[in-house]
């Protein structure tokens, strides 16, 4: 039997690659994402290999978020797998000259925006006394880098909902899991620095940044270990990044 797959943020980068590898591999498939001609260009491609269903919402939107999951239909209603990997970041300015709707954001969709559509999906979950979350964090919530501040802060708090979810679906048979990828080349940067694309593209010049499909294939080898197996807790850098901020440029 097919097992189904929840998906945030699955209009680009990380998401869509996972969705893309996912539909190969044969589970089926809620796409969600704010935009809705990205949603339905993704089902239309994916649709001829496997069963696939869109939700077009923004995680923020808390009524959205449940509206949007009580109305799947009947073969979508149980979700085996929760991958939250809606988030980005604004700006990366020092804390005293941070933009406060930059941090909203950030705040909203990085932590508020997981919390809300894991609160709707884990109650079938612990129904069935199985399931599986993947929070897709980042290396930012283990080290704290110059400008990160907000950003940050916001996925240091990935990694401690992460931790608690498995402490607290412990008892029901419910494995969690958090993936944290360092530099990875995706819209992120270009999201981050608002449009301008030179300051974005100079993020990945020189090395080889990691791939959303890099990402991809570390989801998906997570997701299919024997059920008595949990990779808690994954952190993955390209090579020539050693911290967050140490990055070597010289063997492009």
């Amino acid at each position: 039997m097919k097992q189904t797959v929840f998906i945030t943020g699955a209009t680009s980068g990380i998401g869509m690659a996972t969705a893309k590898l996912l539909a190969q591999h044969q589970f089926r498939l809620i796409l969600c994402g704010r935009r809705k001609n990205r949603l339905e260009r993704l089902q239309k491609l994916l649709e001829s290999v496997t069963d696939v269903t869109t939700l077009q919402f923004d995680v923020r939107d808390k009524s959205s978020v449940d509206e949007s999951i009580k109305s799947l239909s009947k073969e979508f209603q149980q979700i085996d797998v929760l991958i939250n990997n809606a988030g980005n970041a604004h700006g990366l300015d020092s804390i005293q000259e941070g933009n406060t709707e930059d941090w909203d954001a950030m705040m909203d969709i990085n932590v508020k925006g997981l919390l809300y559509v894991s609160k709707a999906i884990i109650p079938q979950m612990i129904e069935r006394n199985s399931g599986f979350i993947v929070n897709i964090g980042s290396t930012a919530g283990k080290e704290v880098y110059p400008g990160g501040n907000v950003y940050c802060a916001s996925k240091y708090a990935v990694n401690a909902i992460n931790k608690g979810m498995r402490i607290d679906l412990n008892q029901y048979n419910i494995r969690v899991s958090a993936i944290h990828p360092g530099l990875v080349e995706t819209e992120f940067s270009d999201v981050r620095f608002k449009g301008d694309t030179a300051r974005a593209k100079k993020v990945y010049q020189g090395y080889k940044a990691l791939q959303a499909e890099d990402i991809a294939d570390i989801i998906q080898f997570v997701i299919t270990r024997p059920y008595h197996v949990n990779i808690e807790d994954l952190v993955v850098f390209p090579t020539a990044q050693a911290t967050a901020t140490m990055v070597n440029k010289n063997n492009a």
